[in-house]
């Protein structure tokens, strides 16, 4: 006797297969074997106890907070518990019910098909990268005097670029570059100054290496010069917060994105209270604004990738969270890039500096590898890629 773990669709029809059950009972019954558990929240009484009825009725069930039956509370979150099956037939009975069920019901069979998504082509100016038959490795070129780990290291352009061939050669998919650092308790660096470090370093990179080159600012001005210098992607730490006019120029020059989580800025994001009301909730509705911002100036939804924010104002312990339900971020709809490497929430459990937390940065890339991660951002690309290649092969086989 067995427990049957199931996480995908194509699991479940696989189990079925290997059984040798009827084509027609395995379209049947794959959709059974997947359990959902789904938060609604901020329900209107009577929506959550119409919610509730219509999914006993098919055999799930919701859970609601005591007082939602008789509306002796005015709102209620809700959970819904069911099948894949059940679940699909739920978003059905209740889009043609009242009190804003059937924007819900939309809302389900978008994250329903959210779930299911597991390959993503993400479009750039020169070609088309391909997410989710293997994970992507974007190796950090640092071209800073102050990062909190590889700081002055290749602050020089020549030495950068030698880097980022380097790193290249040693496996990585995509090469970064970043001329102002996001340590915690960091200044600002002068538009023109990053402009100095970034933009020779983008261009000869753009021209010598063969995978994307991604420009990591928050300044549209550094943006717009290096892609013109070669670059296809804008990492942007601050969501296009910080800079009103990226956006427009992501969309202009027909760019990738990622779009990031922080609270606050470098200087402050470690400062005062790191506690979130409900941490999940708040990064997942930041970046889903943030994709609607960047699509309504222009960006398609295919060139957007979400990054949760690893050590951008949160504790240790919320960053260990973030990793080990890191397939919460699939109801975006976007693919997952993850940036753990060296960082400090490694250092409270494995000790050393930044440069000796190489094995805890591998703990931490299998794991989010395991979780959904479609790239991640590391500074040991020779050391990692191993570590990526087999934790893919347990995954996907």
């Amino acid at each position: 006797m067995r427990h049957l773990i199931i996480h995908t669709e194509s699991e479940a029809v696989e189990a079925l297969k290997r059984i040798g059950a009827d084509p027609y009972g395995i379209a049947s019954m794959a959709p059974k074997m997947r359990h959902l558990n789904i938060l609604l929240e901020g329900l209107a009484c009577k929506a959550a106890n119409i919610i509730k009825q219509e999914m006993l009725s098919l055999g799930g069930d919701v859970a609601v907070a005591r007082g939602s039956v008789d509306c002796s509370v005015d709102q209620t979150d809700a959970i819904v518990m069911g099948t894949r099956k059940q679940v699909n037939r739920f978003a059905e009975k209740i889009s043609r019910q009242p009190f804003g069920l059937k924007k819900i019901s939309k809302d389900i069979k978008a994250l329903l098909s959210n779930l299911d998504r597991d390959i993503f082509i993400l479009k750039t100016p020169r070609r088309e990268i391909k997410l989710g038959e293997r994970t992507l490795l974007m190796g950090i070129v640092n071209v800073t005097p102050d990062s909190f780990s590889d700081g002055g290291s290749f602050a020089n352009a020549e030495e950068a670029v030698r880097h980022g061939l380097r790193l290249e050669a040693e496996g990585a998919d995509i090469l970064d570059v970043g001329g102002e650092s996001s340590r915690p308790g960091a200044d600002p660096v002068p538009l023109e100054e990053e402009i100095r470090r970034v933009i020779p370093v983008v261009r000869e990179l753009s021209r010598n290496a063969r995978v994307p080159i991604s420009v990591d600012t928050t300044k549209s001005g550094v943006a717009r010069a290096a892609l013109e210098a070669g670059a296809e992607i804008v990492n942007d730490i601050s969501s296009m917060r910080f800079d009103q006019a990226m956006a427009e120029t992501v969309a202009r020059y027909g760019a990738s994105m990622v779009l990031m989580h922080m609270r606050g800025t470098p200087r402050d994001m470690q400062r005062g209270s790191l506690s979130y009301p409900d941490l999940f909730a708040e990064i997942i509705a930041y970046l889903g604004e943030s994709i609607g911002r960047a699509q309504a100036a222009g960006i398609d939804f295919e060139k957007i990738m979400v990054d949760p924010g690893i050590g951008f104002g949160k504790s240790a312990e919320d960053n260990l969270r973030l990793i080990k339900y890191l397939a919460e971020f699939k109801v975006l709809g976007r693919p997952v890039l993850i940036g753990t490497s060296r960082k400090a929430f490694i250092g409270r459990v494995t000790g050393g500096e930044p440069k000796e937390r190489r094995e805890g940065t591998a703990a931490t890339v299998t794991a989010a590898v395991m979780n959904g991660a479609h790239v991640v951002r590391i500074h040991d690309v020779k050391f990692m890629k191993p570590v990526v290649s087999m934790a893919d092969a347990i995954l996907r086989g």
